[in-house]
């Protein structure tokens, strides 16, 4: 629901988007999250707007960055803070009006214990 609000009619296609992000967190206070989207970043062609979201969260809605050509690329990186384990989603909406997404699921350990 949050991602149809921010998307509106686009319907992300998967591609694109690149996610690296731990299979496992022992401390989610402090998660390393970095999303590069394959762009040539020109007037032409470039990312308008990255959305991250988390689907554990009670708001899901993590943080939505704005981009252009003058960013050179199409890459950021943030710390998120996850109280459980769930899953990161990426939307990236494209200057030519599509969009893409990606998924990925972490694991976020209670103390470093593995449970």
């Amino acid at each position: 629901a949050a991602m149809a609000r921010l998307l509106g009619a686009k319907a992300p296609k998967e591609g694109k988007i690149d996610i690296t992000l731990p299979e496992i967190a022992e401390n989610g206070g402090v998660v390393p999250l970095k999303i590069s989207v394959d762009s040539p970043m020109t007037d032409a062609d470039h990312v308008t707007a990255v959305h991250i979201f988390a689907d554990g969260n009670p708001l899901p809605d993590v943080a939505t960055y704005h981009l252009g050509p003058h960013n050179g690329r199409a890459e950021l990186s943030l710390r998120l803070r996850l109280a459980k384990s769930q899953k990161i989603v990426a939307a990236a909406e494209m200057s030519d009006g599509s969009a893409y997404m990606a998924a990925r699921e972490i694991k976020v350990t209670l103390g470093g214990c593995g449970g």
